[in-house]
Formats: C-alpha cells, structure tokens, sequence
C-alpha cells in the first residue's frame, strides 16, 4: 500500500531527513511540554516546575542535533514532520490530554518518552546501514535520558508530601467539576421522572406510549438541567471547574437517569417491561446511594434513606395517579 499515501516510509528516509525529523520532533515534544507547564501553573506549580524542566531538555538536545546537522549536512534543514512519515508515533492534540486530569497528564509524558525511544529502538533493529544504525540508536539513548531526567526533575520538585497535596487538589476538582453536577443530574433523572413514566404505564398499559413519554422526560430533563448548571455559576469563585463541562455532565447522567427506566417499555409485553422497569429503578437508586458513599462522603444509610425513600415516594405517587 505504499504506493497509495503520500508519506514516506521511515526506511525510505535519508540519514539527513532522519536528523531533520528528529530535530523537529524534539521542537513539538517541548512546546507540549511548555503547554502542559502553563495549564497546571495555577493549581499545580510544583508539577509545572517539572514540566518546564522537561521543555528545556528537550530545547538542549534539539540545539545538539542542529548542531550535528549543521556539521554534517549544512544550515539548510528540510521540513520534515511527524504525520510525513507513515508509521511514525503520534502526538496527541494538547486540548485532548490537558483537560483530563494531573495524573493523566503526566501519564501521557511517560507515554511521549517511551514512544520515542521505542520507535527509534525498533527503527535501528531494522536498518542495514551502519551509519543509520548508529544515528538511530544514539536517538535512542536521548530519549531513554529523557526519561531518567524527567524522573530526576520530578524528585526534585514533588516530595510526598507535594504529590499527596495534588492529588487531594486534583481529586476535589474532580468531585466538584463532573461527580458533584453527574450526581444531581442522576438523581434528578431517576427520581423525577419516576412518576409520568409509571402514571402514563398504569394509566395506558400501552408500552410504545410510556416508552415515548420516557424518552421526552428524560431528554428534557437533561437539557433543562445542563443548561441550568452551566448558567448558574461561572466557576469563577467558587473554583467548581468549566460550567460547560458540568452542565454535560449534569445533563449527560440527567438523561441517563430517566432513560434507565423507560427503555424497557420499548419491550411489547407490559407487565415484563414494567418488572424489569421497576428493577432498573431499584439498581438506580442503591447505585446514587452509593456514589454519594464513595465521593461525597455521604453515610451510606443517610444517603440511602434520602434516595431510596424519596425515589419510592414519587414511584408510588406515580403509580396511583395512573391507576386512578
């Protein structure tokens, strides 16, 4: 299929397009870095501290393979990059990595340094040119440094008791920007929604008009409630995070809540549908009961009592409006 794509091959690279395309991937590996560095500056000095550390290696060993270039080749570089070569390891977009998390952030630069070193690895294993072989595998060994330095940089700068306060920080950010807003949607989906799904059910015994009354409830619901929480606090003072993704997250598990128990209804049979829709409420309720236990520290016979009798309450109410 080479003939079918307009990149090149990496065994078809030259020694001098090989140098450029390191150079230039060097060049991208530290304005990501800088960028990680600048998103965690607020919240997370000490991690941005590493971050720029890693952005100036990376500056080190780009100046040294221009250097090398430069010796061997001249001033010219050619413009090669990282999508010109078929089969060459990829960057993910910085937007795609830095909204997800400090853990995953730093995961994702491990994941950098051993691409990069495993790529050039393989590439001099399969090259016959010893000068190549040689290029390749000093490539190498630059990057598994990288990662013994970025190693050495975050000893430096996270102590334990560092890592332990960002993890709290990051933890708590969590909580407030998606499980706090995911709960309330949940919540309000499972439970409000309970009695004009269980009142049209009773009332029509037909299954394809709950099943459509559900599905309006809950998308409604959804949409009401993630435009509420998006509208309702910026995240500018209270520090809850970007109203935009609390308001999906409101809104996302809000719809989620109230399609649990309507999507039975799609079965023909009515009392089936309805078993497995009032089994589907009873794992809603014990699962909320349960989040509220795991992250907002909630008791769990508090929380279950709140849940539970508050989500029997309006399924009963529901039940005896449509039976009326």
């Amino acid at each position: 299929m080479r003939y079918f794509t307009h990149r090149r091959h990496f065994r078809d690279l030259t020694e001098k397009e090989v140098l450029a395309l390191a150079i230039s991937s060097e060049e991208d590996d530290a304005r990501i870095y800088r960028s990680y560095a600048e998103r965690l500056r607020g919240d997370y000095p000490d991690t941005a501290a590493v971050f720029d550390g890693m952005a100036a290696e990376e500056d080190e060993h780009r100046r040294r393979l221009i250097a090398l270039f430069e010796t061997r080749f001249g001033t010219v570089i050619p413009l090669i990059r990282r999508e010109h070569v078929a089969g060459y390891y990829a960057r993910r977009p910085v937007w795609l990595v830095e909204n997800l998390g400090l853990d995953r952030i730093r995961a994702e630069a491990e994941a950098m340094e051993r691409d990069a070193e495993h790529f050039y690895l393989t590439a001099a294993q399969h090259s016959t040119d010893p000068a190549t072989r040689s290029l390749l595998g000093d490539l190498a060994a630059a990057e598994a440094g990288h990662q013994r330095h970025a190693g050495a940089l975050a000893e430096a700068h996270l102590d334990p008791d560092t890592r332990e306060a960002e993890g709290r920080a990051a933890h708590r950010q969590f909580v407030l920007t998606w499980v706090q807003p995911g709960l309330a949607g949940l919540m309000d989906g499972s439970v409000s929604t309970l009695a004009p799904i269980f009142a049209t059910a009773f009332a029509t015994q037909d299954t394809w008009t709950t099943f459509l009354v559900g599905l309006a409830a809950s998308v409604g619901a959804g949409i009401s409630m993630g435009f509420t929480e998006a509208a309702s606090d910026d995240g500018e003072l209270s520090g809850r995070g970007s109203p935009l993704k609390r308001g999906l997250a409101s809104g996302v598990m809000t719809t989620i809540g109230g399609l649990g128990h309507a999507l039975p209804y799609l079965i023909p049979d009515f009392w089936t549908a309805t078993i497995i829709a009032i089994t589907v409420v009873f794992i809603e309720l014990w699962a909320i009961a349960w989040i509220q236990k795991r992250y907002m520290q909630t008791p769990f016979i508090r929380a279950a009592f709140q849940v539970v009798l508050g989500g029997a309450l309006v399924f009963g109410a529901g039940v005896l409006i449509g039976s009326g």
